[in-house]
């Protein structure tokens, strides 16, 4: 078996286990997880533990998500596939590829130059040409390509960020944890119900990063 076909299997392997069973059933988000190489986000000599139902480390002392997590927050999203799709927290830009195979556009904010960097050049060693990493303080969100029909926020604050309230397109889903620096958190889904009015939805109970910022926590 080649590396890559050995890859793929473990792939298939992580969506229907990790995924599936635990009631992502999406079928473009599955197909998303099980094509986008989970192996190529990872640090060196962690490729054999790409798959694993975990977090693992990358650089600058950040993590990638577990899979499960990143499927169920792109699921969460609802996405159609002809969406504008903002996401804070690039990391690895393992999400962010994920993200490309199910809307039409991703616009990526990290706030780490390394790790802006290091997304940036494997998205475009993969040959995905419709995410743009930017880096700047992800708390504002990107005005720049606003409004978005998405957004998804990779790590926890305190509250959903206003800026990003205002680059949510009415009708848009805004995706995030939120809850205490070290404690508490939910992932929430909220939802632009018209100019001045929005839905909330608690989606299930997580731990995650501090989001850091001008509108999240003092870095």
């Amino acid at each position: 078996m080649s590396h890559d076909t050995d890859f793929a299997a473990r792939r298939d392997a992580m969506v229907r286990n990790q995924i599936e069973d635990r009631g992502v059933h999406d079928p473009r988000v599955l197909q998303a997880m099980r094509e986008v190489p989970r192996e190529r986000f990872v640090r060196p000599g962690w490729q054999a533990q790409a798959c694993d139902d975990n977090p693992l480390p990358i650089e600058a002392g950040q993590t990638i998500s577990q899979p499960y997590i990143v499927a169920f927050m792109s699921e969460a999203l609802q996405l159609q596939g002809d969406e504008r799709v903002l996401e804070i927290g690039s990391g690895s830009g393992y999400a962010a590829a994920v993200l490309a195979q199910l809307a039409r556009e991703v616009h990526t904010v990290e706030r780490i130059a390394l790790l802006a960097e290091h997304a940036s050049g494997t998205l475009a060693a993969l040959g995905v040409a419709n995410v743009h990493v930017h880096c700047a303080d992800g708390t504002l969100g990107w005005p720049e390509a606003a409004p978005y029909d998405a957004i998804v926020v990779t790590a926890a604050g305190p509250e959903v960020p206003a800026a990003l309230k205002a680059q949510l397109a009415v009708g848009g889903r805004l995706v995030m944890p939120v809850g205490e620096l070290d404690g508490h958190q939910q992932l929430v889904r909220l939802t632009r119900t018209g100019e001045h009015s929005e839905h909330r939805e608690v989606l299930m109970g997580v731990r995650f990063v501090p989001l850091t910022g001008a509108q999240g926590w003092p870095g």
